[in-house]
């Protein structure tokens, strides 16, 4: 009998947009249409019993347009048409909404791509708890081959050594049937960290368990839930924009098998919008998901 996820403390989470690009749709399925789709740049926040609001990636800021002005940078823009509100950046929509980014004590990256990072400077008081591999990374990588890796180093704090807490080291590794281990987060089984490497350098993703419902955030394990439902991945034609083409098949695997054996969780992939339209609000409310 296959084992099933441990049981998880309860926390509240809400789902968010800070703006989009464009990508086609016949690049995330091998069998999707030759026609530009949105890929929103999802963030979460989760309200811990005691670490108070954390934050699960940043979306997009209008950093992203001043950090490609110029060349070789800019190239990334070109490639990725990026659309943004500035009342649709995270800290504008928390403020909005009676939160002060200060209040953010804990910020966790799935990977340091643009629009995963783009506002992490806004919160200067948080802890960023990310894995080894992307720390190493964000860290060692030049600006000149960053861009070619999806990393815009302008957008990465320049005290990231000070605040960042590594994953591996920090948290309480724990055996699992599917990805052979995970982490948790807090010692409390509040929070589980699996790696989901091929993407990008150290990705990771969330399992969470609120009153309703359990979530697992796979940030950009998959662009779509095709993947994971039916088996149907990209073209390979992105392998050339990805850390590591065979590492991510691996990670596809490896979700597909725990979605398989619990059927209960709902996966979120970060620009599924199919998977995730009807699960975000610009009005943060930690009652309905």
């Amino acid at each position: 009998m296959v084992q099933k996820e441990i049981e998880l403390k309860k926390v509240k989470l809400h789902l968010g947009y800070s703006g989009y690009c464009l990508a086609k749709e016949n690049h995330t399925l091998k069998n999707g249409k030759n026609i530009e789709i949105k890929f929103f740049a999802l963030w979460g926040l989760i309200k811990h019993p005691s670490k108070g609001i954390i934050l699960f990636d940043t979306g997009y800021t209008h950093r992203f347009f001043k950090a490609t002005k110029k060349y070789p940078n800019k190239l990334y823009a070109k490639l990725t048409k990026v659309v943004l509100k500035e009342e649709d950046e995270v800290r504008c929509l928390l403020e909005t909404n009676n939160i002060n980014a200060d209040e953010i004590k804990h910020v966790i990256v799935s990977h340091f791509h643009a629009d995963h990072v783009g506002g992490l400077k806004d919160f200067k008081n948080a802890k960023i708890h990310v894995s080894q591999k992307a720390f190493k990374q964000a860290t060692t990588i030049s600006k000149t081959f960053g861009f070619r890796k999806g990393v815009l180093k302008d957008l990465i704090p320049d005290d990231l050594h000070l605040k960042a807490s590594i994953i591996e080291e920090n948290s309480v590794k724990i055996n699992d049937p599917f990805f052979k281990h995970k982490y948790d987060l807090f010692g409390d089984q509040s929070i589980l960290v699996f790696n989901l490497d091929g993407h990008a350098a150290g990705q990771i993703g969330i399992l969470i368990q609120t009153e309703k419902e359990k979530y697992f955030l796979i940030a950009d394990a998959c662009w779509n839930i095709k993947a994971i439902t039916e088996g149907i991945l990209p073209n390979p034609i992105v392998r050339l924009f990805f850390d590591s083409w065979s590492d991510y098949k691996s990670t596809i695997y490896k979700i597909q098998k725990f979605h398989e054996n619990n059927k209960e969780v709902k996966i979120i992939p970060t620009h599924c919008s199919k998977t995730t339209d009807s699960l975000v609000s610009n009005k943060i409310s930690f009652n309905d998901l």
